[in-house]
């Protein structure tokens, strides 16, 4: 008996040693991605704050001797055309994610919405038509996109970028609001329906505040996928005015020389806005991912 009892916390200590082992594994593993991916910014801000000279030298050193805020009073300063341009960037940025944000939002909504509720012939193979073009990188569609937009008269206006990124976006966010919708029970709103409310009525006052976190995950993707989108905008714009930050940011280089500092802390604060936006509402990004792939 005194062996088996003896036996018994041997065993425990065990597995608790095995589970703190995983337990740590897993600790050490997200320091280093957490690493992995900080040190990048931290690299930039650092470079940012250097002098040009002091940007060039090798090897690196990873603190300035003389750490200046020159580039940033350079950048949002109206008075000269660096200021003006990189404000005009900016603000150019801001308005197409913002535009294509609200976009993906208002059509995602009651699509995922009818995919989830309603059965009509066709219902399956179209949803998963939608999620077709993913399958294919987004250069395939470069010249195709372009010729219409040319026919469409777009070309070099934000309204071809607009909508270029409502089409590539609103899959990924059909998929994802549907998948939150299905663990909705329907029958909130049955009962609603039962008090006197319409199916419009029932949807806005109990499936859309449900579905917060959802739309707002939903948010988030369309418009980080926007503001960080080169390629489109690279080619559907040429106007000094129409252009979007991905694109503006390549004035820092020329063919004899690139002023580092000030290309560095035009990426960094490009990265701000978004950096800011998820940290503010990552709690609702994750909820939408977890209650959205997991089925009640």
């Amino acid at each position: 008996m005194s062996t088996i009892a003896e036996t018994a916390p041997r065993g425990r200590t065990r597995r608790r040693m095995r589970v703190d082992g995983w337990r740590w594994g897993g600790r050490i593993f997200l320091v280093f991605m957490l690493l992995y991916t900080a040190l990048p910014m931290v690299w930039m801000l650092l470079t940012s704050i250097k002098s040009g000279f002091a940007a060039m030298q090798f090897p690196p050193q990873w603190w300035p001797d003389e750490p200046t805020l020159a580039s940033y009073q350079k950048l949002l300063d109206p008075q000269n055309s660096v200021g003006q341009d990189f404000l005009r960037f900016f603000w150019n940025s801001l308005f197409v994610s913002t535009a294509t944000t609200i976009l993906s939002v208002i059509v995602a909504v009651p699509a995922a919405y009818a995919f989830s509720r309603f059965t009509f012939p066709g219902r399956n193979f179209l949803f998963f038509a939608v999620l077709l073009r993913n399958m294919f990188p987004a250069v395939i569609f470069l010249v195709p996109l372009f010729i219409l937009m040319r026919a469409l008269g777009l070309v070099n206006t934000h309204g071809s970028l607009i909508l270029t990124y409502l089409t590539f976006g609103l899959p990924l966010a059909i998929w994802l609001l549907k998948g939150f919708y299905d663990n909705i029970p329907v029958q909130l709103e049955q009962a609603a329906r039962i008090d006197g409310a319409t199916r419009f009525q029932a949807f806005v006052l109990i499936v859309m505040p449900l579905s917060t976190p959802g739309i707002i995950a939903t948010a988030i993707y369309s418009f980080i996928g926007a503001w960080n989108e080169y390629i489109y905008a690279y080619t559907f714009l040429s106007k000094n005015e129409q252009l979007t930050l991905p694109v503006g940011i390549q004035r820092f280089f020329s063919e004899n020389t690139t002023d580092f500092p000030g290309l560095m802390a035009a990426s960094f604060m490009m990265s701000v806005p978004v950096v800011v936006l998820f940290l503010v509402l990552q709690r609702y990004f994750v909820r939408a991912l977890t209650e959205g792939a997991v089925k009640h």
